[in-house]
């Protein structure tokens, strides 16, 4: 039985052995991508990291029963393959019903907490490839920042290259999130120059031992073209901040969309806290892009 978002904190307490008999039984995916040939997923992994904000709201994913039901309406709309998040928010889902059919992906590495000292430092304080095999999910995603002047840097690039490799052992996706960043005023800024994202894109490529599952989840620059030459493997492009002219983002995403090497979008804050409120129409939009 479906549990209310309203109940989750009852059955939470009287009934945590529910969570691995629902993993247990969910109806898995046929495949990675849907009906669209391409990869739509929901991104909720944010509020694990301490990143709250979207648009002007800098709370505005902190009510977690909201966020609940912007996600459950998301993950209801055609052509909605399924999320990305942190295991508070998978097992919420698992819970409400949500995940049968969809795609899981468990996201790994948030100890890099927005606006800490340490937030360079990327630990994998979330799932393991192990506990995504074993909750039946169908990979994990990491996040990776390269600091040229931070040496916590190095033990980022070692933790995703091992996570890179038993995800490969078991045969499930690594969805890698590489940026290089810079410390701007005591906070961590993301280079989105053509050239960073390209470097960045080439460094992520070479994690681990084998790179036959990996995609790469890239921002949208003014040449990507040049960026996707820089790699052959699948590439999922990332949807960003909210932004207030969805018109003109969305515009760029379809741009890109064209060539065949992007297999899909992840896209959180931007169809979840759309400008307008309107989750559907934001979520239809983006899936009518493919």
């Amino acid at each position: 039985m479906n549990v209310p978002i309203r109940d989750l904190a009852g059955v939470r307490a009287s009934e945590p052995g529910r969570i691995a008999a629902l993993a247990a039984t969910r109806r898995a995916p046929g495949g990675l991508v849907g009906s669209t040939g391409r990869l739509v997923l929901v991104a909720a992994d944010h509020p694990a990291r301490g990143a709250l904000r979207a648009g002007a709201d800098a709370l505005a994913m902190a009510d977690r029963c909201e966020l609940l039901e912007r996600l459950a309406t998301a993950l209801a709309r055609p052509g909605v393959d399924g999320v990305l998040g942190t295991a508070d928010i998978i097992e919420d889902l698992l819970l409400m019903g949500a995940l049968d059919d969809k795609v899981v992906i468990g996201s790994m590495n948030r100890g890099g907490l927005a606006g800490t000292a340490f937030e360079i430092d990327d630990r994998f304080t979330a799932y393991d490839a192990a506990a995504i095999s074993r909750m039946g999910l169908q990979g994990g995603k990491m996040l990776l920042r390269i600091d040229p002047a931070d040496p916590a840097t190095a033990r980022t690039l070692e933790s995703c290259a091992q996570a890179v490799g038993e995800l490969a052992e078991r045969q499930l996706m690594a969805m890698v999130e590489p940026f290089i960043s810079h410390q701007v005023g005591g906070r961590v800024r993301n280079d989105l120059s053509v050239d960073a994202v390209i470097r960045s894109a080439t460094v992520a490529a070479g994690l681990g031992w084998s790179s036959a599952h990996t995609w790469l989840k890239l921002p949208v620059v003014d040449d990507m073209d040049a960026v996707l030459a820089a790699t052959t493997l699948p590439v999922l492009l990332l949807g960003g901040e909210v932004s207030e002219d969805q018109s003109t983002q969305f515009a760029s995403w379809q741009k890109v969309l064209s060539n065949p090497q992007v297999r899909g979008m992840v896209v959180g804050r931007s169809m979840l806290y759309p400008p307008d409120g309107d989750v559907s129409a934001a979520v239809d939009a983006v899936v009518g892009m493919m």
